[in-house]
């Protein structure tokens, strides 16, 4: 789905970078390795402007008009997901409508219908990621224009509709080598994996880490991520099937979690050394054994809870052995502009650098996005899911 390009530095010369060279020599590094690709980008600094690649400008309908999307009325299993008209109105000042081309579906979506995290009201539209066209512009915005493929990923939730309307700041520009579905599938999820191995936990060459649920949508990024950054990746998953996928992904060593005990495993690999950190997005079924895997001041990364809330942990079991408990959430980590293009803009050039390589592997009609989250919950999938709106052509 990513068109190829020649070299790094003719991808990131296009129409939605502005590059600024900065000093620096990488021509002793060995050409195309990974650290080769991160001295060239350390020469660069890349900023997303606001220009991203358009399509032609599509009719803007003037005042409210019905499109469908998915509302949930009350909490539960995916029966909850409604398929239903709403209405969208035009954008104010500092807005913008846009069309939606392809939605992201993640597990915290899950947690907001189930209602394990509380939405600001009922009833509501799910949905935290999507890439889609702009349609039209608030009074008095510049710097956007109808036309434009966007993408966004956060707060407020709405994305699970044919048409939205989002605050401008809050979009990024989608590279012209990306399509929309690509771009819907990575940005939330490669975001989370940037703020994973580059701020919770800097992840460099040396380092033992383990990722849990290794092939799933966000554990799948995190490997690619950190075997890139020269780490040694130790990766959980239900099936043989998975195991495969996590070791193209990057995974040295690959744990079926049903037919092993994780914790036994790890100490093997390790010679009982233990690993530096752990990703873990299961929660109650591994929590207390990710703890055990971990070495002295190792670093404990909670970033989900599909299997439950772990059990309290008291802080004399984390002084044993000196360890690190973290529960990021990326939205701290994005909260200003400039936050959100710099993290953005680090997703994208890894997606184009080869680095990151997002797998789309299960897409479903936006009317379905029940069927979605039921194969979701099962733990059937691997990679990512995408919801593709029933209008978009």
């Amino acid at each position: 789905m990513i068109k190829q390009l020649g070299g790094l530095s003719s991808r990131l010369s296009s129409p939605v970078f502005q590059i600024r060279q900065l000093a620096g020599d990488s021509s002793s590094i060995p050409p195309n390795s990974y650290h080769h690709r991160i001295a060239a980008k350390k020469k660069i600094e890349v900023r997303l402007t606001l220009r991203a690649h358009s399509t032609s400008p599509e009719a803007v309908s003037s005042g409210s008009r019905m499109v469908k999307a998915i509302r949930v009325h009350e909490t539960g299993g995916p029966e909850v997901l409604k398929w239903e008209d709403i209405e969208v109105g035009e954008p104010k000042e500092g807005e913008i409508k846009v069309k939606n081309q392809a939605i992201g579906l993640n597990f915290i979506d899950v947690q907001f219908r189930r209602g394990s995290y509380k939405a600001v009201a009922l009833p509501f539209t799910p949905g935290m990621e999507a890439a889609g066209v702009v349609t039209a512009i608030g009074p008095g915005l510049t710097g956007r224009k109808v036309g434009d493929i966007v993408a966004y990923a956060g707060h407020p939730m709405g994305a699970y509709a044919e048409e939205q309307i989002l605050t401008a700041n809050k979009v990024v520009p989608v590279p012209p080598s990306i399509d929309s579905i690509t771009a819907a599938c990575v940005l939330l999820k490669g975001m989370t994996a940037h703020m994973l191995v580059r701020s919770c936990f800097k992840v460099e060459p040396g380092h033992t880490v383990l990722v849990h649920a290794a092939a799933g949508g966000v554990g799948s990024l995190v490997c690619q991520w950190a075997n890139a950054l020269g780490a040694t990746v130790i990766g959980t998953v239900s099936t043989k099937e998975k195991a495969a996928q996590a070791r193209e992904d990057g995974c040295h060593h690959t744990i079926l979690y049903k037919e092993e005990n994780f914790v036994s495993r790890v100490n093997e690999i390790t010679s009982g050394k233990g690993v530096d950190v752990v990703y873990d997005s299961v929660g109650k079924d591994t929590f207390q054994g990710s703890l055990e895997c971990l070495k002295v001041r190792g670093y404990m990364v909670c970033l989900g809870q599909a299997s439950g809330a772990p059990d309290p942990v008291p802080l004399p079991a984390l002084g044993a052995k000196s360890l690190f408990l973290t529960r990021p959430t990326l939205f701290h980590y994005i909260a200003t502009r400039d936050d959100l293009l710099e993290c953005a803009g680090e997703v994208f050039a890894n997606v184009l650098s080869g680095v990151l390589r997002p797998r789309v592997n299960h897409t479903f009609p936006l009317s379905q996005a029940a069927q979605a989250h039921a194969i979701l919950e099962s733990r059937q999938t691997s990679g990512s899911v995408v919801l593709i709106p029933d209008n978009k052509d």
